[in-house]
Parts: structure tokens; sequence; C-alpha cells
């Protein structure tokens, strides 16, 4: 179980990861950001709760270690932010012991999915807004030629 090994390490410095790319800070940072953004995914997860994994004690320990990850110097390089809300909904074993049933993992990808919907369509209205706006203040306005 390699996490257990993580557990006895401290959170990586930033310094530390921007060394050469085969030093293990950099594969250790470049692994737990892969591993933190994979709890975006709720299929990932119904598979770690039907593994058992949520009901080992050092893998619940990992999950919280992990919650670094939503410090402002590491969520920057977060792609995914849905995986630390999970990361928090992690820390509670209601939830991870919900997360085996595939309805409810079905019911969080659906809310995601909405989600994205809604804020693609959000952000495609405030787009095309500012692009209306942009086009009215550049239209020239031609002096009335037939006044004097």
């Amino acid at each position: 179980n390699e996490y257990k090994s993580y557990l006895r390490m401290s959170v990586p410095e930033l310094n530390d990861v921007q060394m050469e790319p085969d030093h293990s800070a950099v594969s250790r940072f470049q692994i737990e950001l892969e591993f933190v953004q994979c709890l975006a995914n709720p299929k990932y997860l119904n598979y770690l709760a039907q593994h058992n994994y949520f009901k080992e004690e050092e893998f619940v320990n990992y999950l919280s270690y992990l919650r670094y990850w939503k410090e402002p110097a590491y969520a920057k390089f977060i792609k995914y932010p849905h995986c630390l809300h999970m990361l928090d909904l992690l820390q509670e074993k209601a939830f991870r012991d919900e997360l085996i049933n595939v309805p409810c993992s079905s019911f969080i990808e659906d809310q995601q999915l909405k989600h994205w919907a809604s804020h693609f369509k959000r952000r495609m209205g405030i787009i095309n807004n500012c692009t209306i706006k942009k086009e009215e203040n550049n239209v020239k306005v031609e002096p009335d030629q037939g006044v004097s």
C-alpha cells in the first residue's frame, strides 16, 4: 500500500517541487495532484468504496492528510475543483459509507453535469453580453450630412 508510506511524510514544499523532474518531491507532487483530482470522479469514489478502501484507517488518514491541497499555494494547480469539495465530504464517515451504492455516485455525477451545464450557459451569457457591449461601444456614429 503506497499511501501508507506517504502518511509518514510531511506536506511537500513547493520549492522542493521545482527541482529536477526526476526528483522524488516532483513525483510525489504529481502523484498526489493526480490522485486528488481523481476524487472529482464519482465513479472512482464508488470503486474505492466497493473495494473497501474507505474502511481502512490508513487510507482515511491519507485523505485527511491530502487536505493541504485546499491551501491556495497548492489549489492553483487543481484543474477539477470538485475534487476539493469531494475531499471535504470524504472526511465524513456517512458519506464514505454511502458511496458504495451506485445510485449515490450516479446522483453525484448527475449533479456535477447539471452544474457544469449551467456554469457553461452562464459563462456564455456573460461572454455574449461583453461582446455586445464592446460592439456597441465601437460603433462609429457618422455625423448627419443633411444638417449644416
